[in-house]
């Protein structure tokens, strides 16, 4: 049996200053198989809550974003993750079902899309006419 390290960052890149995104606890430890939840903490205006992970010498990799309770998913499929916006606790959380060796990494959560170059998971607003 092994362990997987899992850090979890965040991003910090809010509409406004009071925008704010902050782990409950900077690293998490889990065998393979167990169950793993990762949370964050947010305070101000909230629209979407954004995913990512980064190997060792890897750029990030978008996994899952929640926009106003609507969940996308990355392209191909992370397969044993999911998001679940806890509206009511201000809180997002990232959970693995059953966590494998390739599961360590560091996580991000974010309030914005943060990948450099990233425009397939860019949500834009459209233009007032």
């Amino acid at each position: 049996m092994f362990t997987c390290i899992l850090i979890l960052l965040t991003l910090t890149q809010g509409n406004r200053a009071k925008d704010a995104i902050t782990p409950y606890s900077e690293s998490t430890f889990a065998t393979e198989t167990e169950s793993v939840k990762l949370s964050c903490n947010y305070s101000g205006s909230v629209e979407s809550l954004h995913w990512y992970r980064q190997y060792a010498g890897s750029p990030p990799q978008f996994l899952i974003l929640d926009y106003y309770g609507t969940k996308t998913e990355a392209v191909p499929l992370v397969s044993g993750i999911s998001i679940n916006h806890r509206q009511e606790a201000s809180s997002v959380d990232l959970e693995i079902s059953s966590a494998k060796v390739t599961d360590s990494a560091l996580y991000y959560c974010a309030l914005r899309p943060t990948v450099t170059g990233n425009t397939r998971h860019t949500i834009q607003k459209p233009e007032k006419t």
